[in-house]
């Protein structure tokens, strides 16, 4: 962990450090804590990190990572595929819900995605801001659930937060089964549609560098065009 830096809640409160290290330094992305706590990761949240996990030397840290580039959607410039417009027709076959059951998703993020950041501590973590409320930041862990009606099995899920009108993706899977093919992307899409519905002001999807998302019509925003409409949004 000697290649990154530490990081404290006092570290974030220092406007210099914060705006003169932190978000200007464009050489660094990642920092590490070893402290779990709900409101040190809502407030990282909310001055733009994304917090991941890691083991190291059998110990688990929280990295929250402020990114080179963000890919964002605004819900105007969402593309459906003509397959998935099919399937948007057919919702006699499937059912869409938000926060219904964190767990499922969890269990699944961690069956398909085996290898996945989201270590035990974190888990524990998120499990407590499911019903935590924070002092002053309006924050809401959130989960979507795609539900195959014929099978009754999850087929897509993801983990993400709400802070005031913005939504962030954590993590999620999709099975990979021919049976539920583009239920991923449909996923995707009546999720960004409900953000749309429900006044969120746009979605941060994270890292820039899966394809799909650029395919769903979100742009690449760099560190600090990302912040610039990020504030504006979360203070």
């Amino acid at each position: 962990m000697s290649q990154i830096y530490y990081i404290t809640q006092t570290d974030i409160e220092d406007k210099d450090i914060l705006i003169n290290f932190i978000y200007a330094n464009k050489d660094v992305s990642y920092y590490y804590t070893d402290i779990y706590d709900e409101d040190f990761y809502i407030n990282l949240a909310r001055i733009g990190f994304i917090s991941i996990s890691h083991t190291e030397e059998g110990k688990q840290y929280l990295l929250p990572e402020m990114q080179k580039e963000y890919a964002v959607m605004d819900f105007k410039n969402l593309h459906i595929s003509k397959k998935v417009s099919k399937l948007l027709k057919q919702n006699h076959l499937y059912s869409f819900s938000i926060s219904h059951n964190i767990d499922a998703v969890t269990n699944g993020i961690n069956k398909y995605h085996p290898d996945n950041w989201m270590e035990k501590d974190y888990l524990d973590l998120l499990y407590k801001l499911k019903e935590y409320k924070h002092g002053y930041i309006d924050f809401e862990l959130l989960s979507c659930e795609l539900t195959c009606n014929l099978t009754n099995t999850l087929v897509a899920g993801e983990i993400g937060y709400r802070i005031n009108s913005t939504y962030t993706s954590l993590s999620g899977f999709t099975i990979k089964n021919k049976q539920y093919n583009n239920y991923g992307k449909l996923q995707m899409t009546l999720l960004c549609q409900y953000l749309e519905k429900n006044n969120y002001s746009f979605w941060n999807m994270g890292h820039p560098y899966m394809q799909y998302k650029l395919d769903l019509g979100a742009v690449i925003l760099n560190r600090e065009d990302f912040l610039v409409k990020w504030l504006k949004k979360v203070s």
